[in-house]
Protein backbone atom coordinates (compact mmCIF):
# COMPACT_ATOMS: atom_id res chain seq x y z
CA UNK A 1 0.00 0.00 0.00
CA UNK A 2 1.39 3.55 -0.91
CA UNK A 3 2.09 6.29 1.66
CA UNK A 4 -0.31 9.11 1.85
CA UNK A 5 1.97 12.20 0.74
CA UNK A 6 2.72 15.09 2.58
CA UNK A 7 0.50 17.75 0.56
CA UNK A 8 -2.90 16.68 -0.88
CA UNK A 9 -4.75 19.00 -2.87
CA UNK A 10 -8.54 19.95 -2.41
CA UNK A 11 -10.98 19.51 -5.58
CA UNK A 12 -10.78 23.77 -5.86
CA UNK A 13 -6.90 24.29 -5.80
CA UNK A 14 -7.03 21.03 -8.18
CA UNK A 15 -9.45 23.36 -10.66
CA UNK A 16 -8.45 26.62 -9.71
CA UNK A 17 -4.36 25.41 -10.73
CA UNK A 18 -5.77 24.10 -13.55
CA UNK A 19 -7.68 27.13 -15.03
CA UNK A 20 -4.52 29.25 -14.26
CA UNK A 21 -2.71 26.24 -16.18
CA UNK A 22 -5.22 26.18 -19.15
CA UNK A 23 -5.44 30.52 -19.16
CA UNK A 24 -1.93 30.66 -19.07
CA UNK A 25 -0.57 28.82 -22.06
CA UNK A 26 -3.18 29.14 -24.49
CA UNK A 27 -3.76 32.78 -25.64
CA UNK A 28 -6.69 34.38 -27.93
CA UNK A 29 -7.55 31.42 -30.51
CA UNK A 30 -10.21 31.19 -33.28
CA UNK A 31 -12.00 27.87 -33.67
CA UNK A 32 -14.35 26.98 -36.19
CA UNK A 33 -17.35 24.35 -35.84
CA UNK A 34 -21.65 24.06 -35.55
CA UNK A 35 -23.64 25.85 -32.93
CA UNK A 36 -25.58 23.92 -30.37
CA UNK A 37 -27.89 23.70 -27.14
CA UNK A 38 -28.03 27.91 -27.86
CA UNK A 39 -29.27 29.37 -24.25
CA UNK A 40 -29.70 32.70 -23.30
CA UNK A 41 -30.86 33.40 -19.73
CA UNK A 42 -32.24 36.43 -17.81
CA UNK A 43 -28.37 37.69 -17.39
CA UNK A 44 -28.12 38.51 -20.87
CA UNK A 45 -25.09 35.96 -20.72
CA UNK A 46 -25.24 33.43 -24.19
CA UNK A 47 -24.33 29.56 -23.38
CA UNK A 48 -23.79 27.14 -26.01
CA UNK A 49 -21.68 24.10 -27.26
CA UNK A 50 -19.63 24.05 -30.40
CA UNK A 51 -19.08 20.60 -31.73
CA UNK A 52 -17.90 19.24 -35.02
CA UNK A 53 -18.09 15.19 -36.18
CA UNK A 54 -15.47 13.99 -33.53
CA UNK A 55 -15.86 16.47 -30.74
CA UNK A 56 -17.44 19.47 -28.73
CA UNK A 57 -16.35 22.45 -26.71
CA UNK A 58 -18.52 23.93 -24.04
CA UNK A 59 -18.81 28.17 -24.79
CA UNK A 60 -19.67 31.29 -22.89
CA UNK A 61 -20.46 34.66 -24.24
CA UNK A 62 -20.69 37.19 -21.80
CA UNK A 63 -23.36 40.41 -22.03
CA UNK A 64 -20.46 42.50 -22.30
CA UNK A 65 -19.43 40.86 -25.33
CA UNK A 66 -22.72 39.79 -26.21
CA UNK A 67 -23.99 43.33 -27.37
CA UNK A 68 -21.19 43.73 -30.06
CA UNK A 69 -22.25 40.12 -31.80
CA UNK A 70 -24.35 41.79 -34.59
CA UNK A 71 -24.93 37.78 -36.34
CA UNK A 72 -27.60 35.37 -34.81
CA UNK A 73 -26.77 32.48 -32.90
CA UNK A 74 -28.79 29.98 -33.78
CA UNK A 75 -28.55 26.38 -33.40
CA UNK A 76 -27.09 24.51 -36.49
CA UNK A 77 -25.52 27.85 -37.61
CA UNK A 78 -21.69 27.00 -38.60
CA UNK A 79 -19.41 30.34 -36.90
CA UNK A 80 -16.00 31.08 -35.86
CA UNK A 81 -15.13 31.68 -32.12
CA UNK A 82 -12.60 33.72 -31.12
CA UNK A 83 -11.59 33.36 -26.99
CA UNK A 84 -9.97 32.26 -24.53
CA UNK A 85 -9.50 28.47 -23.17
CA UNK A 86 -10.36 28.33 -19.49
CA UNK A 87 -11.71 26.18 -17.12
CA UNK A 88 -15.40 26.79 -15.10
CA UNK A 89 -14.16 26.04 -11.18
CA UNK A 90 -17.46 24.56 -9.50
CA UNK A 91 -18.34 22.04 -12.28
CA UNK A 92 -14.90 21.36 -13.56
CA UNK A 93 -15.88 22.06 -16.97
CA UNK A 94 -13.59 22.82 -19.45
CA UNK A 95 -14.95 25.44 -21.84
CA UNK A 96 -14.32 28.66 -23.82
CA UNK A 97 -14.67 32.31 -23.08
CA UNK A 98 -15.75 33.70 -26.41
CA UNK A 99 -15.31 37.40 -26.98
CA UNK A 100 -16.03 37.41 -30.91
CA UNK A 101 -18.29 35.55 -33.13
CA UNK A 102 -17.96 35.13 -37.37
CA UNK A 103 -20.59 33.64 -39.49
CA UNK A 104 -18.51 31.04 -41.33
CA UNK A 105 -19.40 32.23 -44.67
CA UNK A 106 -18.72 35.87 -43.98
CA UNK A 107 -15.61 35.34 -41.41
CA UNK A 108 -13.26 38.34 -43.10
CA UNK A 109 -16.70 40.76 -43.54
CA UNK A 110 -17.96 39.93 -40.33
CA UNK A 111 -14.14 40.70 -38.71
CA UNK A 112 -13.59 44.05 -40.05
CA UNK A 113 -17.47 45.05 -39.36
CA UNK A 114 -16.30 43.32 -35.37
CA UNK A 115 -13.33 45.32 -35.58
CA UNK A 116 -14.62 48.62 -36.45
CA UNK A 117 -17.35 48.35 -33.67
CA UNK A 118 -13.96 48.12 -31.24
CA UNK A 119 -13.36 51.26 -32.40
CA UNK A 120 -16.36 53.24 -32.53
CA UNK A 121 -16.64 51.70 -28.96
CA UNK A 122 -13.40 52.98 -27.97
CA UNK A 123 -14.03 56.68 -29.41
CA UNK A 124 -17.32 56.98 -27.29
CA UNK A 125 -19.48 56.66 -30.71
CA UNK A 126 -22.10 54.41 -28.65
CA UNK A 127 -21.58 56.89 -25.48
CA UNK A 128 -24.58 58.38 -26.18
CA UNK A 129 -28.02 58.18 -24.15
CA UNK A 130 -29.68 61.00 -23.91
CA UNK A 131 -33.36 60.49 -22.91
CA UNK A 132 -36.52 61.44 -25.65
CA UNK A 133 -39.17 63.80 -24.59
CA UNK A 134 -41.83 61.70 -23.28
CA UNK A 135 -43.92 62.24 -25.42
CA UNK A 136 -42.28 64.08 -28.31
CA UNK A 137 -44.35 66.97 -29.83
CA UNK A 138 -42.94 65.77 -33.22
CA UNK A 139 -41.86 62.33 -34.58
CA UNK A 140 -39.49 62.46 -37.62
CA UNK A 141 -39.53 59.09 -38.96
CA UNK A 142 -36.32 58.23 -41.46
CA UNK A 143 -37.71 55.21 -43.19
CA UNK A 144 -38.25 53.92 -46.58
CA UNK A 145 -42.54 55.50 -47.61
CA UNK A 146 -43.47 51.91 -49.04
CA UNK A 147 -41.95 49.42 -45.88
CA UNK A 148 -44.14 47.05 -43.93
CA UNK A 149 -42.17 49.43 -40.96
CA UNK A 150 -43.76 52.56 -41.17
CA UNK A 151 -47.39 51.20 -41.61
CA UNK A 152 -46.31 49.54 -38.23
CA UNK A 153 -45.13 52.63 -36.63
CA UNK A 154 -48.32 55.20 -37.90
CA UNK A 155 -50.75 52.07 -36.63
CA UNK A 156 -49.51 52.25 -33.83
CA UNK A 157 -49.28 55.96 -33.02
CA UNK A 158 -52.69 56.30 -34.39
CA UNK A 159 -53.77 53.38 -31.93
CA UNK A 160 -51.99 54.79 -29.25
CA UNK A 161 -51.66 58.73 -29.29
CA UNK A 162 -52.98 60.70 -32.18
CA UNK A 163 -51.95 63.34 -30.97
CA UNK A 164 -48.08 63.20 -31.99
CA UNK A 165 -47.06 64.85 -35.52
CA UNK A 166 -45.20 62.72 -37.62
CA UNK A 167 -42.97 63.40 -40.83
CA UNK A 168 -41.87 61.28 -42.95
CA UNK A 169 -38.28 61.51 -44.02
CA UNK A 170 -38.07 59.22 -46.97
CA UNK A 171 -35.03 57.29 -47.82
CA UNK A 172 -33.87 54.06 -49.21
CA UNK A 173 -33.00 51.55 -46.36
CA UNK A 174 -30.73 49.24 -48.43
CA UNK A 175 -28.44 49.05 -51.04
CA UNK A 176 -25.05 51.27 -51.72
CA UNK A 177 -27.24 54.34 -51.79
CA UNK A 178 -29.14 53.70 -48.29
CA UNK A 179 -26.45 55.03 -46.42
CA UNK A 180 -25.85 58.13 -48.01
CA UNK A 181 -29.05 59.55 -48.14
CA UNK A 182 -29.51 58.48 -44.46
CA UNK A 183 -26.07 61.29 -43.38
CA UNK A 184 -27.50 63.22 -45.96
CA UNK A 185 -30.87 63.31 -44.03
CA UNK A 186 -29.57 63.53 -41.13
CA UNK A 187 -27.39 66.63 -41.66
CA UNK A 188 -30.59 68.30 -43.25
CA UNK A 189 -32.10 67.30 -39.84
CA UNK A 190 -29.59 68.44 -37.67
CA UNK A 191 -29.82 72.25 -39.84
CA UNK A 192 -33.10 72.85 -39.08
CA UNK A 193 -32.87 71.95 -35.23
CA UNK A 194 -30.65 74.90 -34.96
CA UNK A 195 -31.95 77.76 -32.79
CA UNK A 196 -34.71 79.13 -35.20
CA UNK A 197 -35.20 76.19 -37.08
CA UNK A 198 -38.01 73.90 -37.53
CA UNK A 199 -37.38 71.22 -35.14
CA UNK A 200 -36.54 71.45 -31.12
CA UNK A 201 -34.37 68.76 -29.99
CA UNK A 202 -35.88 69.18 -26.47
CA UNK A 203 -39.55 68.36 -27.57
CA UNK A 204 -39.29 66.26 -30.89
CA UNK A 205 -37.41 62.82 -31.82
CA UNK A 206 -36.37 61.27 -34.71
CA UNK A 207 -36.48 57.63 -35.26
CA UNK A 208 -34.58 55.22 -37.83
CA UNK A 209 -36.29 52.31 -38.65
CA UNK A 210 -36.81 49.29 -41.59
CA UNK A 211 -38.11 45.81 -40.95
CA UNK A 212 -36.20 42.41 -40.81
CA UNK A 213 -34.09 41.09 -43.50
CA UNK A 214 -31.06 38.93 -44.06
CA UNK A 215 -27.62 40.39 -43.14
CA UNK A 216 -26.53 42.07 -46.84
CA UNK A 217 -30.35 43.97 -46.14
CA UNK A 218 -29.10 44.99 -43.16
CA UNK A 219 -25.95 46.30 -43.98
CA UNK A 220 -26.64 49.95 -44.56
CA UNK A 221 -26.95 50.29 -40.65
CA UNK A 222 -23.65 49.37 -40.34
CA UNK A 223 -21.73 52.06 -41.94
CA UNK A 224 -19.18 53.79 -40.22
CA UNK A 225 -20.08 57.52 -41.31
CA UNK A 226 -24.12 56.94 -40.59
CA UNK A 227 -22.70 55.65 -36.73
CA UNK A 228 -21.17 58.60 -36.84
CA UNK A 229 -23.48 60.83 -38.09
CA UNK A 230 -26.13 59.16 -35.07
CA UNK A 231 -23.94 59.86 -33.02
CA UNK A 232 -23.45 63.90 -33.69
CA UNK A 233 -27.04 64.60 -34.01
CA UNK A 234 -28.68 67.11 -32.36
CA UNK A 235 -32.02 65.30 -32.42
CA UNK A 236 -32.34 62.30 -29.93
CA UNK A 237 -31.67 59.19 -32.06
CA UNK A 238 -33.95 56.08 -31.60
CA UNK A 239 -33.17 52.63 -33.58
CA UNK A 240 -35.34 50.53 -34.32
CA UNK A 241 -34.08 48.15 -37.27
CA UNK A 242 -35.19 45.09 -38.05
CA UNK A 243 -35.89 42.29 -35.45
CA UNK A 244 -34.98 42.09 -31.96
CA UNK A 245 -32.07 39.75 -32.75
CA UNK A 246 -30.94 41.98 -35.31
CA UNK A 247 -28.18 44.76 -34.16
CA UNK A 248 -26.14 46.93 -36.35
CA UNK A 249 -24.17 49.52 -35.62
CA UNK A 250 -26.76 52.13 -35.73
CA UNK A 251 -28.28 50.40 -32.91
CA UNK A 252 -25.50 51.54 -30.96
CA UNK A 253 -24.91 54.83 -31.55
CA UNK A 254 -28.24 55.75 -31.69
CA UNK A 255 -29.69 57.33 -27.95
CA UNK A 256 -31.85 54.29 -27.56
CA UNK A 257 -32.94 51.23 -28.94
CA UNK A 258 -35.95 49.08 -30.00
CA UNK A 259 -36.39 45.49 -31.12
CA UNK A 260 -38.90 46.06 -33.43
CA UNK A 261 -40.43 49.02 -35.29
CA UNK A 262 -43.84 48.86 -33.73
CA UNK A 263 -41.75 48.20 -30.42
CA UNK A 264 -40.40 51.64 -30.93
CA UNK A 265 -43.78 53.19 -31.72
CA UNK A 266 -44.86 51.79 -28.29
CA UNK A 267 -41.28 53.43 -26.28
CA UNK A 268 -41.98 56.70 -28.16
CA UNK A 269 -45.68 57.69 -26.67
CA UNK A 270 -47.78 56.50 -23.88
CA UNK A 271 -51.15 54.34 -24.55
CA UNK A 272 -54.03 56.67 -24.74
CA UNK A 273 -56.39 54.35 -23.52
CA UNK A 274 -54.39 53.29 -20.45
CA UNK A 275 -54.04 57.27 -19.71
CA UNK A 276 -57.67 57.58 -19.97
CA UNK A 277 -58.41 54.77 -17.37
CA UNK A 278 -55.71 56.30 -15.37
CA UNK A 279 -57.47 59.44 -15.63
CA UNK A 280 -60.34 58.24 -15.03
CA UNK A 281 -59.24 56.67 -11.93
CA UNK A 282 -57.47 59.51 -10.68
CA UNK A 283 -60.94 61.53 -11.33
CA UNK A 284 -62.76 59.31 -8.81
CA UNK A 285 -60.04 59.19 -6.34
CA UNK A 286 -59.91 63.56 -6.56
CA UNK A 287 -64.10 62.97 -6.30
CA UNK A 288 -63.43 60.95 -3.12
CA UNK A 289 -60.76 63.11 -1.89
CA UNK A 290 -62.99 66.04 -2.49
CA UNK A 291 -66.34 64.86 -0.60
CA UNK A 292 -64.10 63.80 2.28
CA UNK A 293 -62.75 66.59 2.55
CA UNK A 294 -65.91 68.73 2.58
CA UNK A 295 -66.81 66.28 5.27
CA UNK A 296 -64.17 66.93 7.47
CA UNK A 297 -64.31 70.66 6.82
CA UNK A 298 -68.27 70.57 7.41
CA UNK A 299 -67.48 68.68 10.78
CA UNK A 300 -64.90 71.59 11.62
CA UNK A 301 -67.29 74.06 10.79
CA UNK A 302 -70.21 72.44 13.17
CA UNK A 303 -67.63 72.14 15.72
CA UNK A 304 -66.43 75.80 15.84
CA UNK A 305 -69.79 76.74 15.27
CA UNK A 306 -70.67 74.93 18.58
CA UNK A 307 -67.59 76.64 20.29
CA UNK A 308 -68.22 80.39 18.90
CA UNK A 309 -70.65 82.66 21.32
CA UNK A 310 -71.83 86.03 21.22
CA UNK A 311 -69.60 88.62 22.43
CA UNK A 312 -71.79 90.47 24.91
CA UNK A 313 -72.39 86.50 26.91
CA UNK A 314 -68.59 87.25 26.86
CA UNK A 315 -68.40 90.39 28.47
CA UNK A 316 -71.36 89.21 30.78
CA UNK A 317 -68.89 86.47 31.42
CA UNK A 318 -65.80 89.24 32.23
CA UNK A 319 -67.79 91.33 33.87
CA UNK A 320 -68.84 88.07 36.47
CA UNK A 321 -65.08 86.88 36.94
CA UNK A 322 -64.02 90.97 37.47
CA UNK A 323 -66.93 91.09 40.44
CA UNK A 324 -65.37 87.85 42.06
CA UNK A 325 -61.91 89.21 41.67
CA UNK A 326 -63.17 92.12 43.58
CA UNK A 327 -65.27 90.54 46.04
CA UNK A 328 -62.08 88.22 46.62
CA UNK A 329 -59.81 91.34 47.00
CA UNK A 330 -61.98 92.99 49.53
CA UNK A 331 -61.93 90.09 51.73
CA UNK A 332 -57.95 89.49 51.51
CA UNK A 333 -57.87 93.38 52.25
CA UNK A 334 -60.19 93.21 55.25
CA UNK A 335 -58.64 90.03 56.34
CA UNK A 336 -55.00 91.46 56.13
CA UNK A 337 -56.07 94.50 58.12
CA UNK A 338 -57.71 92.08 60.78
CA UNK A 339 -54.40 90.22 61.12
CA UNK A 340 -52.24 93.44 61.49
CA UNK A 341 -54.42 94.87 64.27
CA UNK A 342 -54.59 91.77 66.43
CA UNK A 343 -50.84 91.65 66.37
CA UNK A 344 -50.53 95.28 67.24
CA UNK A 345 -53.17 94.59 69.74
CA UNK A 346 -50.39 91.46 70.87
CA UNK A 347 -47.36 93.05 71.09
CA UNK A 348 -49.00 96.18 73.13
CA UNK A 349 -50.23 93.61 75.78
CA UNK A 350 -46.77 92.62 75.96
CA UNK A 351 -45.25 95.52 76.28
CA UNK A 352 -47.33 96.87 78.92
CA UNK A 353 -46.97 93.72 81.01
CA UNK A 354 -43.33 94.61 81.20
CA UNK A 355 -41.60 97.35 84.31
CA UNK A 356 -38.74 98.85 83.23
CA UNK A 357 -38.00 99.85 86.53
CA UNK A 358 -38.20 96.78 88.06
CA UNK A 359 -35.86 94.67 85.52
CA UNK A 360 -33.84 97.44 86.15
CA UNK A 361 -33.64 96.48 90.11
CA UNK A 362 -33.42 92.67 89.39
CA UNK A 363 -30.29 93.29 86.89
CA UNK A 364 -28.58 95.20 89.51
CA UNK A 365 -29.26 92.45 92.52
CA UNK A 366 -27.83 90.18 90.16
CA UNK A 367 -24.66 92.30 89.37
CA UNK A 368 -24.05 92.36 92.73
CA UNK A 369 -24.67 89.08 93.86
CA UNK A 370 -21.99 88.01 91.25
CA UNK A 371 -19.44 90.24 92.71
CA UNK A 372 -19.61 88.91 95.79
CA UNK A 373 -18.93 85.30 94.57
CA UNK A 374 -16.03 86.38 92.48
CA UNK A 375 -14.21 88.51 95.36
CA UNK A 376 -14.81 85.25 97.48
CA UNK A 377 -13.26 82.72 94.79
CA UNK A 378 -10.49 84.97 94.01
CA UNK A 379 -8.26 84.14 97.27
CA UNK A 380 -9.56 80.45 97.06
CA UNK A 381 -8.29 79.84 93.64
CA UNK A 382 -5.20 81.67 94.39
CA UNK A 383 -4.52 79.35 96.90
CA UNK A 384 -4.99 76.87 95.10
CA UNK A 385 -2.58 77.53 92.33
CA UNK A 386 0.19 78.53 94.76
CA UNK A 387 -0.08 75.19 96.36
CA UNK A 388 -0.01 73.29 93.09
CA UNK A 389 2.78 75.37 92.01
CA UNK A 390 4.86 74.44 95.15
CA UNK A 391 4.32 70.70 94.60
CA UNK A 392 5.42 70.91 90.84
CA UNK A 393 8.59 73.16 92.08
CA UNK A 394 9.11 70.00 94.72
CA UNK A 395 9.15 67.46 91.56
CA UNK A 396 10.88 69.41 89.42
CA UNK A 397 13.70 69.86 92.46
CA UNK A 398 13.95 66.36 92.57
CA UNK A 399 14.64 65.17 89.16
CA UNK A 400 17.02 68.49 88.47
CA UNK A 401 20.76 67.64 87.76
CA UNK A 402 21.73 70.68 90.16
CA UNK A 403 19.95 69.16 92.90
CA UNK A 404 22.71 66.04 92.17
CA UNK A 405 25.90 68.21 91.72
CA UNK A 406 24.96 69.39 95.44
CA UNK A 407 25.55 66.46 96.77
CA UNK A 408 29.25 66.87 95.85
CA UNK A 409 29.18 65.76 92.11
CA UNK A 410 30.64 67.71 89.55
CA UNK A 411 29.85 67.32 85.91
CA UNK A 412 33.16 67.87 83.46
CA UNK A 413 32.51 69.69 80.33
CA UNK A 414 35.37 70.17 77.72
CA UNK A 415 36.33 73.47 75.38
CA UNK A 416 33.27 72.73 73.26
CA UNK A 417 30.73 71.88 75.88
CA UNK A 418 29.95 68.72 75.61
CA UNK A 419 29.96 66.87 78.51
CA UNK A 420 32.62 64.26 79.11
CA UNK A 421 31.15 60.85 80.20
CA UNK A 422 34.74 58.47 79.73
CA UNK A 423 37.99 59.06 81.33
CA UNK A 424 39.33 58.32 77.27
CA UNK A 425 36.87 60.94 75.57
CA UNK A 426 40.02 63.15 77.14
CA UNK A 427 43.53 63.91 76.52
CA UNK A 428 46.22 64.83 79.12
CA UNK A 429 47.17 68.54 79.07
CA UNK A 430 43.10 68.94 77.63
CA UNK A 431 41.50 72.18 79.37
CA UNK A 432 38.17 71.31 81.08
CA UNK A 433 35.03 73.04 82.95
CA UNK A 434 33.84 71.05 86.37
CA UNK A 435 30.65 72.26 86.93
CA UNK A 436 29.61 72.47 90.78
CA UNK A 437 26.57 72.29 93.11
CA UNK A 438 27.55 76.45 93.34
CA UNK A 439 30.09 77.47 90.39
CA UNK A 440 32.51 76.21 88.48
CA UNK A 441 36.47 75.19 88.06
CA UNK A 442 38.78 74.99 84.93
CA UNK A 443 41.32 72.00 85.49
CA UNK A 444 43.88 70.34 83.38
CA UNK A 445 44.07 67.05 82.69
CA UNK A 446 46.89 65.19 83.96
CA UNK A 447 47.00 62.10 83.03
CA UNK A 448 44.00 59.38 82.59
CA UNK A 449 43.33 56.78 85.28
CA UNK A 450 42.13 53.00 84.62
CA UNK A 451 39.80 53.37 87.73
Amino acid sequence: MSAVPDTVLSVSDLNRRARLLLEGDFGDCWVEGELSGVSRPASGHVYFTLKDERAQLRCALFRNRARFVAAPLNNGDRVKLRGKVSLFEPRGDFQMIVDAVQAAGAGDLLAALERLKHQLAAQGVFANARALPFPPRRLVVMTSPSGAAIRDVLAVLAARWPLVEVNIVPVPVQGREAAPAMIRALALLNRQSQPGGRFDPSRDALLITRGGGSLEDLWAFNDEHLARAIFHSRLPVMSAVGHEVDTGLSDFAADTRAPTPSAAAEMLVPDQADLRRRLSLAGQRLAQAQQLRLQREGQRLDHLRARLRHPGERLAQQRQHLAQLEARLQRAMRARLDHARQRQQHLQARLNGIDPAGLLHQARLRQRQASERLFAAMPRQLERQRTRLEALARELQAVSPLAVLGRGYAIMEDEQGQVVRRASDAQPGQALTARLGEGRLAVEVKRRLKK
